[in-house]
Formats: C-alpha cells, sequence, structure tokens
C-alpha cells in the first residue's frame, strides 16, 4: 500500500512538472517540444512568405496587377529613353547615319554578285572591284538618261499641258455641262508660269546652296567605302565584332545575325525584281501612250518601290497627272487601271514569290513602321523601317526556335 501511494504522488508531481515547463515555453515564444525562440509564426507571416511578397505589404493595398504595371512601366520608360537618345545622336550624325544604312542595303544587292565572281575565280579585291564599278556605271547610266531626256521633252510637257487644258475648257464650255472656264483657264496659267519658271529644278540640274553639295558629295563618298570594305571584308569584320563574346552567347548572336542579313538581303533581292518588273511595266505603257518624260518617271517609279505601299501611290499618281495633262483623261483611266492591277499582282504573286515568306509582313505592320520611320527620319526613314523590322523579327524568330545545336 505504502508503495501504490508514492508511485501515485510521483505521477502528479510529473504531470505538474511537465505542464509548468509547457507554461513557461509558451511565456518565452517558443513552440511545443522545440527549444526556446522557435515560436511558430503567425499565419499572416506564412501566406506572405509563400506569396513572395514582404510582410506588411498587404497593408500597403497594392494590387498585383498594379506592381506588375508599374515594374513593366519603368522597365518599358528606360527602353524609350534610351531610343530617343539613340534617335537624337542618329539626328545629329546623319551625314553618317544616312550613308552607312544605304551602304549596308547596297552591300545586300550587290554581295550575292561578288560571290559569284570569286567563285569564279577572281580575289576579294578584283571581284569587290567590278562589282561597286558595275553599280556606279549603272547608276550614272540612269542619272545620265534622265537628265538628257528631261532637257529634250521638258518643252514638249509644257506645250502639250497647255493643249490639254484647252480641250477640257472647251469640253467643260460646251453641252451638256455649259461651265464657266474662268477659275480652270487662271488654274491652267498659274501651272504652266510655275512650270516655266522652275524649269531648272524639275530637271535636277541646279542644287543650292554649298552645303548641300557638300554633304551630297561627302554621303556618296562615305556611301561607296563602306560598301567596298563590308563587300570585301565582312566576314572578317563581324568576326572582330564577337570575337570576346563567350562561346554559347557567340553562338546565339552568330544565329540572329545571320537571320537578320538573310531577311536583308532576301528583301533587297525582292524589292528590286518587284519594282524592275513595275518600271518596266510603266515605262512600256508611257512609250505606246506617247507621253513625255519616260525615263524620269520609269525610274521614279523604280526607286519609289522601295517604300512599299506608299512610293507606288506617289509614283503611280504622278505619272497619271503627267498623262493626264499631256494624253487626256481616257489615257489616264487606261494607265490607272494598269497600275491597278499591277498592284494586285504584286500583292498576290509577285511579292510572295519573289520575296519569299522569310521578310512577309502584315500590311498593318507595315503602315506602322512607314509612319514611325517617316515622322524619325524622313524619306531615309521610311525606306529602312520596313528592313530594319523583318531583320529585327527574322532574328528574334531564329533565337526563339533555337535548339543548342545550330553552329
Amino acid at each position: 500500500m505504502g508503495r501504490a501511494a508514492r508511485r501515485m504522488a510521483n505521477g502528479v508531481a510529473g504531470r505538474r512538472t511537465a505542464e509548468s515547463r509547457a507554461g513557461d515555453a509558451a511565456a518565452n515564444g517558443a513552440a511545443p517540444g522545440g527549444p526556446p525562440g522557435t515560436a511558430e509564426p503567425p499565419a499572416a507571416l506564412t501566406e506572405a512568405a509563400r506569396q513572395g511578397r514582404a510582410p506588411g505589404a498587404e497593408g500597403a493595398g497594392v494590387p498585383r496587377w498594379l506592381q506588375t504595371g508599374a515594374a513593366w512601366s519603368w522597365r518599358l520608360l528606360l527602353l524609350a529613353i534610351a531610343a530617343y537618345i539613340v534617335a537624337r545622336v542618329a539626328a545629329v550624325l546623319y551625314i553618317v547615319v544616312v550613308p552607312c544604312a544605304a551602304a549596308i542595303l547596297l552591300t545586300a544587292l550587290l554581295q550575292p554578285l561578288a560571290g559569284r565572281l570569286r567563285r569564279a575565280g577572281l580575289g576579294p579585291l578584283g571581284a569587290t572591284w567590278c562589282t561597286l564599278l558595275l553599280a556606279v556605271a549603272a547608276l550614272a547610266g540612269a542619272v545620265f538618261l534622265v537628265t538628257s531626256r528631261v532637257r529634250a521633252e521638258y518643252p514638249t510637257l509644257v506645250t502639250q499641258f497647255k493643249h490639254t487644258t484647252a480641250d477640257i475648257q472647251s469640253w467643260l464650255a460646251g453641252p451638256p455641262f455649259h461651265l464657266r472656264t474662268g477659275s480652270l483657264q487662271t488654274l491652267s496659267n498659274d501651272v504652266v508660269k510655275y512650270l516655266s519658271q522652275h524649269k531648272s529644278l524639275v530637271e535636277g540640274t541646279v542644287v543650292t546652296g554649298s552645303r548641300i553639295v557638300v554633304e551630297i558629295l561627302a554621303g556618296v563618298v562615305l556611301c561607296f567605302f563602306v560598301s567596298f570594305f563590308l563587300i570585301k571584308d565582312g566576314d572578317r569584320i563581324w568576326g572582330w565584332l564577337t570575337v570576346r563574346l563567350e562561346a554559347e552567347r557567340k553562338r546565339r548572336t552568330d544565329l540572329a545575325a545571320r537571320a537578320a542579313w538573310k531577311a536583308i538581303v532576301y528583301y533587297v533581292r525582292g524589292t528590286v525584281a518587284v519594282a524592275a518588273i513595275h518600271a518596266v511595266v510603266i515605262g512600256i505603257t508611257l512609250t505606246i501612250m506617247g507621253a513625255p518624260l519616260v525615263a524620269p518617271l520609269t525610274l521614279f517609279m523604280f526607286l519609289a518601290a522601295f517604300v512599299p505601299l506608299v512610293g507606288m501611290l506617289v509614283a503611280g499618281g504622278l505619272a497619271i497627272l503627267v498623262v493626264l495633262a499631256t494624253k487626256g483623261w481616257i489615257a489616264a483611266l487606261i494607265l490607272f487601271g494598269i497600275m491597278v492591277v499591277m498592284n494586285q499582282l504584286e500583292g498576290h504573286l509577285l511579292q510572295p514569290q519573289v520575296v519569299g515568306k522569310m521578310v512577309r509582313l502584315h500590311p498593318l505592320a507595315v503602315i506602322l513602321v512607314l509612319a514611325v520611320g517617316g515622322v524619325v527620319a524622313g524619306i531615309a526613314g521610311a525606306v529602312v523601317a520596313v528592313p530594319i523590322t523583318a531583320a529585327v523579327t527574322s532574328a528574334a524568330r531564329a533565337l526563339r526556335d533555337d535548339d543548342g545545336t545550330a553552329v
């Protein structure tokens, strides 16, 4: 009996001691069964840690979408500031930037010819010189042809314009219109006076200001030399630019650069082919109609094709106005119909087959990049906007599809 009483007393004392220790641990902030100072964190802190936000952020009352938007906003703002600075620097150095951009497009056009000459047995230097001299000869011949034809046919243009306006006045004054043609006569006299006073400007033989002459000559010389070295040593220049990159980064850079350059080459070659087709069709049509200024209008049509959508509209509109002023509205309607047919053929046949899917862009994207390029850098910006966009999208597509095996 005595032993049983002592055991019961010891059990009661042990339970009291355990309860006392548990109370002390709770008072000291410790979790039951753990050392002091290891109390279980509150449920709010655990939820904040699980959602990846700092304790107390919930009290700020900022929604998750607003935090994400703010994070993207300041990054996009920094990119916009950087782009603005680059645009300002390019505007200051336009005499360097524009010839370099023209040299890149010219290199994309002439590099295949230089490659064929190298494979035929010429060295890098000889192939480059032959290619550039052929390009310079073609350009000089075109300029000489246009200048000579404008000088010879400009008086005919003024005479035919007077005759056409007189016919239109007689037609409007007779039945069934019976209109007074005084305003039309005044407008016709003003146009004839303008054409007579600005003959030298239209011919393109007078350039006002020595600064413009110097800038044009400097740009042409710089474009020639940049094209020369890009055609001759393009691979070596690119290797020097990427020699210090890590192996994996260099591989991805080469992959993106090759895709971008391929897109530019396809774009330039396809655009030249499409522009040549348009120019030949317009030249033949104007020759059959007997319109003046056939060579200048044909060359202008060829050059305008490098500004997608807008260029063809401007060049076609000018050709239609010349035909309307010299050959009447029936010939102008015929030329308009031919241009509509050519536009449909370009959109559904020439562009997909000649240019290919490499640089296929949606018309809305083309319009937007043309607008941005025109606002930022004028005509030069509109010319390079589409190839730049094609190069960037092709590079991004190549990086996205990279599986790590491309060399």
